[in-house]
C-alpha cells in the first residue's frame, strides 16, 4: 500500500526517532543502514538502495510518494513506543 505525505513530514518523523532506531530498522529488514537513510531522504546510493521513494519538488519540501511503507510503520511503532 502506497502513502503520500511531505517531505518535511517525513523529515520530522526521522528526526523524532530515538538514536539507534536507523540501525534497528536495518536489522529487523536485513537492509544497510544507508538503505534506511536513504528512505528518510538520504542520498547515498553507492551504500544503499532506494526502496521505492519518489519525490516531487512543492510546498513543505514537495510531495512524496512511499510505495511501500514497511520502514515507515516500523519508525511510527518506534516513536509510538518511546513515547510511553
Amino acid at each position: 500500500m502506497s502513502k503520500t505525505i511531505t517531505f518535511n513530514e517525513l523529515r520530522q518523523l526521522k528526526d523524532s526517532l530515538p538514536d539507534g532506531s536507523m540501525h534497528r530498522i536495518a536489522d529487523k529488514l536485513n537492509i544497510t543502514v544507508q538503505t534506511v537513510r536513504n528512505y528518510f531522504g538520504g542520498t547515498n546510493y553507492e551504500f544503499g538502495k532506494n526502496l521505492g521513494v519518489h519525490i516531487e519538488p512543492g510546498p513543505n519540501g514537495g510531495i512524496v510518494v512511499l510505495d511501500d511503507t514497511t520502514i515507515y510503520d516500523m519508525a511510527i511503532e518506534i516513536l509510538a513506543e518511546s513515547n510511553k
